[in-house]
């Protein structure tokens, strides 16, 4: 068995997968029955198995870049893809001929560094989500490779060697190796997804049959009488009963008309992140608008004695019709993603298995024009139809509750989870950060939690009210006020930090924080908010989750829904955020731990 040319430590220059472009990379281990090297990337912390012939000597590459480089013309790294590399065979038209001949002489000496893709398997490649993305946006940085390499002619084509040049070859041979450059430089093609979550084919099967039950079985609970979880198994109300196409009519013509908000040309336009194939996405941002012109029209409704409480009357029929709109839409989506071309196809939803890459969604972000559908369902409908039905069921409690003004405990669920939403749309353009938009594609599973599983799961407080009167005293009053005061106060300074402190580390506002570095070139906050536990705005946002559930009391746990399922989704994202920064920081995220012992409660985890 051959033994390892390079030892664990060595920093070496290893080739990214799929291109020909070469990082340092930091040797952390060896297989000897796969003959296959673990690295860690430098630059960004990612951590691949790459091949021997995958990696050189760190001393050879800059030796023989570094003679490429003392030749070659300075160039404007803005204009790397779009000029051509000066042919070791061509001379400046200007230069004399003696000058051309020493050149020519000083060239048949010089190593060449040439370039060209081997083949990866596909499953030595990084396992996380995270990781994933961090490889398809260092796919894209060919710019960068050449902006270190940017004056050497010898930029990728050919196989990686160092030989001595035999012959330098015509114009027409170098306008050859120019385009297969710019071939490589192009994203690569999509890659087959292999690591299926929520249990693979068979998981998403029972999830796509599981949520809808889910939500309604909570539904029929919250609206009876007595909505102790004892009344289990539910009496389930007639088909038809679920059913009305007037309520159909009226959810579809909800959608249409935040669709038609969100086309109006006002509001910035704003870039979004680079994604997975290269390209960079526009987006207007004229969510607050749409909120305030919808506040206006549902004013003008009431006004006009238009009767809101009829969204609690037919609240089940108004969950199925938005079921319908989601599998109709999930279906649609499904289909045209059989057109899309490789690059525009989601990493986490191209299995090959049908079933898996209808409810993970198959295509990244679909858009009809400049429409972007998964954008526009991120927010707008279901966070708006949340305050709207959040304010019928306010309606609908003075009606049945013949009271004169609502409730204490309605109007704090009211506007505290409208404060939350006005927040949201507030800060609408960091949406575009999100893994939801940069990472997943958009199938059922973003398009049920979008329009189904926040608007009725959300509102699941107030359509409880509506049946379950609880008096609060003066003290609960303000006690829950200061909760939530606190609550988001956490939440919004805690990602503010985090904004600020992405965007620029020298801001003024997050400059004094203390910070641990990282190999990566980035840096960990340890101090504010972020050196209190590792998740503050996780705290915040269970804060809040508690307040929002106290006015309905203690008699059932109905009401607390929102809170376990909050606590549940955001301990397990925690744990999955550890695994990944784990891997990407190494040693600085050990030290970090070590700083900030305690994840989202302090003293507690």
């Amino acid at each position: 068995m051959p033994a390892a040319r390079f030892q664990i430590g060595d920093i070496v220059m290893g080739r990214w997968p799929g291109s020909s472009l070469y990082y340092e990379v930091k040797v952390l281990s060896y297989d000897s029955k796969t003959r296959l090297y673990t690295v860690i990337y430098i630059k960004d912390g990612t951590e691949l198995e790459l091949k021997d012939s995958d990696i050189t000597s760190l001393t050879v590459f800059k030796q023989g870049a570094g003679r490429s480089r003392s030749r070659s013309r300075s160039r404007s790294p803005g204009r790397t893809r779009r000029s051509r590399s000066r042919s070791p065979a061509r001379t400046p038209r200007r230069s004399s001929t003696r000058t051309a001949e020493l050149h020519r002489e000083k060239l048949k000496d010089v190593l060449e560094v040439r370039l060209t893709p081997v083949a990866v398997p596909h499953e030595n490649n990084s396992n996380s989500k995270h990781d994933k993305k961090d490889e398809n946006n260092t796919a894209t940085k060919v710019i960068e490779l050449q902006k270190t390499e940017t004056e050497s002619e010898n930029q990728a084509s050919g196989r990686y060697n160092l030989r001595r040049r035999k012959d330098q070859g015509d114009g027409k041979h170098v306008e050859k190796e120019e385009e297969e450059t710019l071939i490589l430089a192009k994203p690569p093609a999509a890659i087959k997804t292999t690591d299926l979550e929520f249990g693979g084919r068979v998981g998403v099967f029972f999830l796509m049959l599981f949520l809808p039950v889910a939500v309604l079985a909570l539904l029929i609970l919250c609206g009876q009488k007595d909505a102790s979880l004892q009344n289990f198994p539910l009496e389930l109300p007639p088909l038809e009963s679920l059913w009305d196409c007037q309520v159909f009519g009226i959810v579809l013509l909800w959608l249409l008309f935040q669709a038609v908000l969100a086309l109006i040309p006002i509001g910035k336009v704003v870039e979004g992140m680079p994604l997975k194939n290269g390209e960079t996405l526009k987006y207007r941002i004229n969510g607050f608008y749409a909120l305030v012109l919808t506040t206006v029209i549902v004013g003008v409704a009431v006004y006009q004695d238009v009767d809101l409480s009829y969204i609690h009357a037919h609240f089940l029929q108004f969950y199925t019709s938005a079921l319908v709109i989601v599998t109709l839409l999930s279906i649609y989506l499904f289909v045209r993603s059989r057109w899309a071309s490789d690059r525009n196809l989601a990493p986490g939803g191209n299995s090959g298995y049908i079933i898996y890459d209808f409810f993970m969604g198959r295509e990244l972000n679909p858009r009809i024009k400049n429409f972007d559908i998964k954008f526009f369902c991120e927010m707008r409908p279901g966070l708006m139809g949340w305050v709207l039905i959040n304010f019928a069921m306010l309606l609908a409690e003075m009606k049945h509750q013949n009271l004169e003004n609502p409730s204490p405990a309605m109007l704090l669920v009211n506007g505290f989870q409208l404060l939350w939403v006005v927040d949201g749309i507030w800060h609408e353009e960091k949406l575009l950060t999100m893994m939801d938009i940069v990472y997943d594609g958009f199938g059922f599973m973003l398009a049920f939690g979008d329009l189904a599983f926040v608007p009725f799961t959300f509102t699941c407080q107030a359509y409880y009210l509506v049946s379950h009167p609880n008096d609060l005293s003066v003290f609960w009053i303000v006690t829950l006020i200061t909760m939530n005061g606190v609550g988001y106060y956490i939440f919004r300074k805690a990602n503010s930090q985090k904004f600020a402190f992405r965007k620029n580390p020298s801001d003024p506002a997050v400059s004094h924080l203390k910070t641990i570095p990282t190999a990566t070139g980035k840096s960990l906050l340890v101090s504010g908010l972020w050196g209190f536990v590792r998740h503050p705005n996780y705290l915040g946002d269970i804060i809040m989750g508690l307040a929002w559930s106290l006015p309905c009391g203690f008699n059932h746990l109905i009401p607390y829904f929102y809170l376990i399922y909050l606590i549940i989704l955001l301990v397990h994202r925690n744990a999955r955020d550890e695994r990944q920064c784990r891997k990407k920081y190494g040693s600085a995220w050990e030290e970090y731990c070590k700083a900030v012992p305690y994840r989202i409660f302090p003293r507690i985890y």
